[in-house]
Parts: structure tokens; C-alpha cells; sequence
């Protein structure tokens, strides 16, 4: 579905993936099978909310992945869309997203 044609469809299959209000935790699925196809729509696909959904989702493994964050600050300062520039700057470490999601200090 992250490959369909309709922008649409790849817009409701990253929203599928990240939104925990959507699925219990354990449908939620893991980094080896979701992040590389977010990570490729973030930096690259053309329809500006299919980027924005997919920051959602790399931004759920900006704690445990250097490529999540790699990717968001990438995309925070670079993407044509102020809406996805938002959007990843607040998954991007120091946003706010970020801060609120961050592990407990030990």
C-alpha cells in the first residue's frame, strides 16, 4: 500500500502504521519492516502529505534509530512543504514530540 499509485492510499497506509489510536501495541509493527519504506517516502515521494505521515511514522523510532533522526532533521530544514518541515521538526530531536516520547532518564 506505501507503493500504491493514489497518493490517497499511501496517505491512509502511513497514518495506519503510526497512529497508536488505531491498533494495540501489539499490531504495532516493527522498524525492520516499516522504517526503510517511510524513510523513502519522507525524502522523496511528491505528494506532500504522503511526506508528512511518513514523518510521523520514522518519527515513532527517532529514540532508537540514528536513520529516523538523520531523516527528520533532513527534512525539517529541507523540504519544500512548510507542513512536513513542521511536522518533522517536531519528531526531530528538541521538538517537541521528541521530548514528550523520550524514555525515562535512568
Amino acid at each position: 500500500m506505501a507503493d500504491d499509485p493514489d497518493a490517497r492510499v499511501r496517505i491512509a497506509a502511513f497514518h495506519a502504521l503510526s497512529c497508536d489510536r488505531c491498533k494495540s501495541d501489539s499490531c504495532a509493527p516493527g522498524p525492520d519492516r516499516v522504517l526503510e519504506p517511510a524513510l523513502h517516502h519522507l525524502s522523496s515521494d511528491p505528494d506532500p502529505q504522503v511526506r508528512l505521515r511518513a514523518a510521523e511514522l520514522v518519527g515513532k523510532f527517532a529514540h532508537s534509530d540514528a536513520r529516523a533522526v538523520a531523516a527528520l532533521k533532513a527534512s525539517h530544514t529541507k523540504d519544500p512543504s512548510p507542513a512536513v518541515r513542521k511536522k518533522a521538526g517536531w519528531y526531530a530531536p528538541g521538538g517537541t514530540i521528541y521530548e514528550r516520547t523520550a524514555p525515562p532518564a535512568p
